[in-house]
């Protein structure tokens, strides 16, 4: 990883500053998926205290992008094989419920902001996978927050947190980044009431199964 500089600045913005150049850092390739963030290393090549560098690491584990293991230190996510199927198991349940609840509380207003999501996510182009990533996040986000769930909602953004941070770090190619975005539209058709209601387990996991594959998810009878 090349050295990192920092131009002198107000205390109270010197934490972001650094966030900042973290990531970036990872989504570059400087850092790779499992690499440990050592405070005092950062600290030197960055040319400030342990304390703003603790703070900005602690902000890139809020946002899932880096994970804390007990006793040895801050690491860059990495998720494995398994690792992604057992969460994606679980999202494709409690998001199917996302999308019943969604539908019931849907009004012509809710339904004109996911339209407009969806048709940003058709219109981007060969945008960045970081950009992807956020548009496709945010769509999402809006459904757990429509399904008027709080509880859902935030076990939905705990869930996830680690999975959409590693698809960032994993930069998937840019046909699979556009395939992504395009893949929203039967999310909403259901939501629109276009589709049985029967169908957001079927639909939520043939959404799921487009970026990472089948997750095993067991059907009750």
């Amino acid at each position: 990883m090349k050295p990192m500089t920092l131009s002198p600045m107000k205390a109270a913005t010197l934490r972001e500053h650094i966030a900042e150049v973290l990531i970036e850092a990872i989504l570059s390739g400087g850092f790779k998926p499992g690499d440990r963030l050592n405070e005092s290393e950062l600290g030197r090549k960055m040319q400030v205290s342990r304390a703003p560098i603790r703070e900005a690491l602690h902000q890139l584990q809020e946002q899932g992008l880096v994970v804390s293991q007990p006793r040895r230190g801050m690491f860059v996510v990495s998720l494995s094989p398994d690792d992604i199927s057992k969460i994606n198991s679980l999202r494709v349940v409690l998001e199917s419920e996302a999308l019943l609840l969604c539908r019931t509380n849907l009004t012509a207003q809710h339904e004109k902001r996911l339209l407009d999501q969806i048709e940003k996510m058709e219109r981007a182009g060969s945008t960045s996978g970081l950009e992807a990533i956020r548009l496709d996040l945010g769509f999402h986000r809006t459904i757990w927050k429509l399904s008027g769930n709080d509880f859902l909602e935030k076990m939905l953004t705990n869930l996830t947190s680690s999975l959409f941070a590693y698809s960032i770090v994993k930069k998937p190619p840019s046909e699979q980044t556009r395939m992504i975005l395009d893949s929203h539209r039967p999310l909403l058709e259901f939501l629109q009431g276009k589709v049985p209601v029967g169908n957001a387990r079927q639909i939520m996991l043939d959404h799921v199964s487009l970026r990472w594959g089948a997750p095993e998810v067991v059907e009750v009878q």
